[in-house]
């Protein structure tokens, strides 16, 4: 497996999703994820390790991903004032998106 790989296809998935669904904020958007995915490098790829050698079971994954809900601080954008609860539901389909592509790159591995 190779965390780098995995890494840009994060990267890349969720600069489409950004594109698709939120299309006034990309540029913000970006920027906040870039940050997230720098901060949460070292753990992510810790975990996909843990995950793709049978160690971590998806729903404990699925887990540890959400415990980093609050490192996706999302700045740009409430900056530009955009309500806590669109904030929270971008949030949290970012880490559907990252679950997600880790599954779909870690599995056929295993």
């Amino acid at each position: 497996m190779e965390n780098d790989k995995v890494l840009e296809e994060l990267k890349t998935k969720l600069k489409t999703i950004i594109t698709n669904s939120y299309k006034d904020f990309k540029p913000e958007l970006e920027k906040d994820l870039n940050s997230f995915l720098e901060t949460s490098k070292e753990k992510l790829e810790r975990w996909m390790l843990l995950f793709s050698s049978g160690n971590l079971t998806e729903d404990e994954l699925e887990w540890l991903l959400k415990s980093q809900l609050d490192l996706v601080t999302l700045q740009a954008l409430q900056t530009a004032g955009i309500s806590k609860i669109k904030l929270n539901a971008i949030k949290n389909n970012i880490i559907k998106i990252v679950f997600k592509v880790i599954l779909e790159i870690i599995i056929p591995v295993v």
